[in-house]
Formats: C-alpha cells, sequence, structure tokens
C-alpha cells in the first residue's frame, strides 16, 4: 500500500483500507470510538492487482489508484473517489497506462490538490515517473511523463499547505524532488540531493506553509529528515525495516510531527518531536503486542483531536487500534482488535 490507509472522513468517522489479493476493502466507524462495521468492497466487483494507493484532499474526500488486469500480460490504472466512510466508493475508472499499453510499471501514488483533484503518479517503463491529474472542469487530463532515470518503486507524493502538489522519487544515490509552480500545472523536477535510499522507505508530510519534509532511511539505517533548499538531518536510527507513518498533531499544546514504524522487535515504535525542529531529538518508544512481518502502520487524528494508531497485517487480515488517552504525553489505551 502507498499512502494514508487510516483516514477520517468528511463525517468525522474513522476507516481504514484492506488489501486482498483482488480488491480493497473498507472498514468504517459506526460512531465515535467505535464499533465498526463489517468490511464491504470498495469500487465494483472489477479484480484488481496488489499495491493500491491512497490519497486525501482538504474536503476529507479519499482517492484510490490501483492496478488491474486487461489481457494476459497487460495491465491498467484504475481511480475511485470515496466521498464519505459509509457510503459506497465510486465505481472504478479506467485512466490507462502510462506507456499507452504492457504491464503494471510499478506502485502508484496518489495525493490531492487544493481543488480537489487528483493526481496519480506511477513510474513508467523509461524509468522515469509519469502522472496524470483530474481536470478542474472534470476528467482527467493526458498522461504527463516527468523524466526521471532510474527511478526506484515507491514514490511519495504529497501536497503542501499552499496546495500544490510535490513528488519525492528515489534513484541510485539521491533523492529527486518535483513541485507545481501553480494550480494545475504539470510538476517540474526542481531538485536532486545526494543520499543513499533504502528501497520503498519515502515518506513525505506537509509540515509548514512554506515546506514539505520526507522521510526516508538511508543506507547506514538511519532515519532522516529532508526538506528541499536544505541538507538532511538524521533524526534517529530507524526502528524497523519498513517506511514510517507521519502525521502533526497537538501534543500537549504542542505542534509536533509524530511518527510510528513496525520495530525489529515486531512491535509498534513512536517518536515525536516539534514540526521541522528535528535539532529538539526524538526517540522511539514501543507498544502494543508483536505483529505479523508484514504489518503496516498508520496515524490518524479523530475529531476530538486525539491521536489514533492502527496496524494492519494484509496476510491475516488483523486490524488493531489504539487512541492516545486523555493525560500528559503521548499514553496509549491498550490495542483492541476490531
Amino acid at each position: 500500500m502507498n499512502g494514508d490507509w487510516l483516514i477520517r472522513g468528511r463525517d468525522g468517522r474513522l476507516s481504514v483500507y484492506l488489501p486482498t489479493d483482488e480488491a480493497v476493502l473498507c472498514r468504517a466507524e459506526l460512531g465515535p470510538g467505535g464499533p465498526w462495521e463489517p468490511a464491504r468492497r470498495v469500487g465494483g466487483d472489477q479484480r484488481l492487482r496488489p499495491g493500491p494507493a491512497f490519497g486525501q484532499g482538504a474536503d476529507a474526500y479519499a482517492h484510490l489508484a490501483a492496478w488491474r488486469p486487461t489481457k494476459p500480460g497487460e495491465a491498467g490504472l484504475v481511480h475511485s473517489t470515496h466521498f464519505r466512510p459509509r457510503l459506497a466508493a465510486l465505481d472504478w475508472l479506467s485512466i490507462g497506462h502510462p506507456d499507452r499499453t504492457g504491464d503494471r510499471t510499478g506502485t502508484p501514488a496518489v495525493t490531492v490538490d487544493a481543488q480537489g483533484r487528483a493526481h496519480v503518479f506511477v513510474p513508467n517503463n523509461g524509468g522515469g515517473v509519469s502522472m496524470r491529474g483530474q481536470k478542474e472542469a472534470g476528467g482527467w487530463g493526458p498522461w504527463r511523463d516527468l523524466k526521471g532515470r532510474d527511478v526506484q518503486d515507491g514514490l511519495a507524493a504529497v501536497t503542501g499547505e499552499s496546495g500544490l502538489v510535490e513528488l519525492y522519487a528515489a534513484v541510485p544515490g539521491a533523492i529527486l524532488h518535483w513541485r507545481q509552480q501553480k494550480p494545475g500545472a504539470v510538476p517540474d523536477l526542481e531538485e536532486a540531493m545526494e543520499s543513499s535510499v533504502r528501497p520503498g522507505t519515502l515518506r513525505a508530510l506537509a509540515t509548514s506553509a512554506d515546506h514539505t519534509t520526507l522521510f526516508h532511511t538511508d543506507g547506514s539505517g538511519d532515519l532522516c529528515a529532508w526538506r528541499p533548499g536544505t541538507k538532511p538531518v538524521t533524526l534517529l536510527a530507524s526502528a524497523g525495516p519498513g517506511p514510517v507513518s507521519a502525521i502533526r498533531c497537538e501534543l500537549d499544546g504542542h505542534d509536533c510531527t509524530l511518527l510510528a514504524q513496525r520495530s525489529a522487535s515486531g512491535r509498534v515504535a513512536f517518536a515525536a518531536y516539534p514540526t521541522e525542529q528535528e535539532s529538539a531529538g526524538a526517540w522511539w518508544t514501543e507498544s502494543g503486542p508483536q505483529l505479523p512481518v508484514d504489518a503496516v502502520v498508520g496515524l490518524a487524528v479523530d475529531e476530538e483531536g486525539r491521536v489514533v494508531a492502527a496496524t494492519l497485517s494484509p496476510s491475516t487480515g488483523q486490524l488493531l487500534v489504539t487512541r492516545r488517552k486523555d493525560e500528559p504525553g503521548l499514553a496509549l489505551e491498550a490495542w483492541r482488535e476490531v
């Protein structure tokens, strides 16, 4: 999965997207804090390929993208919009292939601009990145080749507080950064930052009016933060091999960035620090039971402003959820299966 699979919907209810081998399922809270409704299939009965992507706009609508098989040896991308978690999502709509025809080229990434238009990014067969975006008047624009060379799978798409779309991608020995210059524009390749990057560890977050921050694990195993135009900063040693989940939230009256990752011990590790103040330092605190190797971690803030964390194991379907207690620090309730 790529993007935020744990979200708060327009009605304030939390929902999770659960990938299976051939579909995406959704579960949503029936009320604040649960219980949760049974899983429902998203977008109709079309068969999907593994590896969906998720994005959410300021309007709280969720956008999903995935590959579907079209004929033997070929696939195409599809998109769906989910307006409210407890309503049915729109049927999957074909948005084509970045190279016109062919098989799956990589894991897509989705982000949504200030006007509510989805932008779908995916590696192409030329080694670069292609993008297709929704048009203001409806429908989709053409596929755009954003260039790049030897782009690795695992793109990180993000929309800044400005409403402009940005993209990060890892290439051998560096990270590339694209950014829109104005709403609706094709993102420009602005900067390449030299860095060794563990594949599949990119995660981007809007952290101020002017900046987005990219988190990634470098070749030595350290978790780093980078804002374009500056030098990367080492935060702390990575807790585990996979990507981090990251959100901004208020902790004890401070604007903080909260990170979560499945640790090497199999539990969930949390770290928080004042947003964009990496020099303040951060450290991991583990929580919850040991999880399957494929478990991923999601973070959100509920309608009461409380941090919510969830873990999902695609192989078992196990979904665990916890919330922050109403007390100082990051004390969490007991993890419970839903």
